[in-house]
């Protein structure tokens, strides 16, 4: 990511959406909506394996099942729910995305060389807001937030459709925010086996309930459809940026 994307980002608000591309080859991104530097509450997106820059906002079917219409998703839902809140949401691709069929998907290396840029964002968005800061972490981007929570300055970190976090149970995590899992009915993800074995796979499911997050209602998502407009898992997202824990609805 370069090193001024962020010194940039504050100007999202008289921009509208403000597109970050690295000087680097490759397809890391970041797109901030809303403004950073006037936001009641800031989500970052952090998506998980086969997305590109070509999939980063547009080139796919479902709008909302990339970065860019995710957040839009996002905002819109955030806004029917309260009128008054100033959201910001961060799409954010700042490490190699994996490839869905690959080796690099059932290992957490790609996840490791992740986090480290994921702290160094959620660094960048602090030092322009003290706004509650909400991590939502999808499929594999879930791995790269695990490895990222220790000591974040967090409120809120909602993963979905995850494969496992790479430990035995929440408390393992390192984080003092409040964490959610959540798995939709025809989410893919429920086949693969929670276990972990040498580096290969990601451990415990943390969508059930003895691994000590608290589960949100995701409905009948299947794996890209956590972002559906008018879909309970988009509510209950939108619910937990805003900090409203008590409204957000269980399976």
């Amino acid at each position: 990511m370069a090193r001024s994307a962020f010194a940039a980002i504050s100007l999202a608000g008289a921009l509208g959406v403000l597109t970050l591309l690295p000087p680097t080859p490759g397809d890391r991104m970041v797109e901030v909506f809303g403004d950073l530097a006037t936001a009641g509450r800031v989500a970052l997106i952090v998506p998980g394996a086969d997305v590109t820059r070509a999939t980063f906002d547009g080139g796919r079917r479902k709008a909302y099942s990339t970065p860019g219409g995710a957040a839009r998703a996002l905002i819109a839902q955030v806004r029917a729910l309260d009128p008054a809140a100033r959201p910001a949401v961060v799409a954010w691709l700042g490490y190699d995305s994996p490839r869905a069929i690959s080796l690099a998907a059932a290992t957490d290396a790609v996840a490791e060389e992740g986090a480290g840029e994921l702290r160094r964002a959620v660094a960048r968005v602090r030092a322009i807001t003290s706004a509650p800061v909400t991590l939502l972490c999808h499929s594999y981007g879930s791995v790269v937030c695990a490895k990222a929570l220790p000591g974040l300055p967090l409120a809120e970190v909602a993963v979905f459709g995850s494969p496992g976090l790479g430990v035995g149970r929440a408390g393992d995590l390192g984080t003092r925010a409040r964490l959610w899992a959540g798995r939709g009915e025809n989410d893919w993800m429920r086949f693969v086996p929670p276990v972990r074995i040498g580096h290969l796979g990601f451990g415990a499911d943390p969508a059930r309930p003895s691994f000590g997050a608290r589960v949100f209602a995701a409905g009948a998502a299947g794996h890209s459809d956590y972002f559906q407009p008018g879909g309970e898992s988009l509510r209950n997202l939108a619910l937990i940026t805003l900090g409203r824990a008590s409204e957000v609805s269980a399976p």
